[in-house]
């Protein structure tokens, strides 16, 4: 059953598991799940992504319950008029406050803008040892991304050494290995805990929140946060 966090006439949002795809991909041929039929079957009603977010990322996925709302909230998302926060573990201690100002190439080559900025809530060093290192160190990052690229914070955050623990595509190895063996996590510890937008039919101000699934708090308790 998923967890349904805010629902009108027109707008349904869910605390996506990490793991769970948005919808049918030929690109993951391994899964039998998808939010989209779950809620679906759910609700018994059809419903149709806003927006995207990665299967192994965590949190806010919001839905549209009619072909209008569907396309002004996509609209909204691809004009970047939704304020998006993100909570992320990464490695190593990263400063109080940066600002990310790094293109990302799409895959036909072209370059993009892309612009995150972030703040440090919480630092922790364990003391795992790894590689050289007689400790390991983590921080936990609220992450906002203010363009909405491809795999945006996880390029981002690989770009200034400080990868998501989890991502077996732009992180670290050496430390998803660590978790993997240590703790039996490999989830991507990338949750996405904030929408802001303007309501396509009333036009209030939404503000939506998702609190961290399972796996999620499990590493926050590690890391004695």
């Amino acid at each position: 059953m998923l967890e349904i966090i805010y629902r009108d006439e027109h707008l349904i949002a869910i605390n996506k598991p990490h793991g769970l795809l948005v919808h049918r991909s030929p690109i993951a041929a391994d899964a039998s799940e998808f939010a989209l039929q779950l809620l679906r079957d759910q609700i018994g009603q059809k419903v149709n992504p806003a927006h995207r977010i990665d299967r192994k990322t965590g949190g806010i996925l919001l839905f549209a319950l009619d072909k209008p709302t569907e396309i002004a909230m996509q609209q909204q998302f691809m004009e970047n008029q939704v304020h998006k926060k993100y909570l992320a573990i990464v490695r190593g201690h990263t400063p109080d406050q940066e600002d990310i100002d790094y293109p990302l190439r799409k895959e036909n080559g072209t370059l993009q803008d892309a612009f995150t900025q972030y703040t440090t809530l919480k630092r922790a060093e364990l003391d795992v040892p790894l590689g050289k290192h007689a400790t390991s160190r983590y921080s936990l990052v609220e992450a906002v991304p203010t363009t909405g690229r491809m795999h945006q914070l996880r390029k981002h955050f690989s770009h200034i050494f400080h990868p998501i623990i989890g991502d077996r595509t732009h992180g670290c190895n050496k430390q998803n290995k660590l978790f993997k063996e240590t703790w039996e996590m490999e989830t991507m510890l990338l949750h996405a805990s904030h929408l802001e937008f303007t309501h396509p039919v009333t036009g209030e101000t939404m503000q939506i929140d998702a609190g961290l699934q399972p796996e999620f708090s499990r590493a926050m308790q590690i890391m004695g946060w």
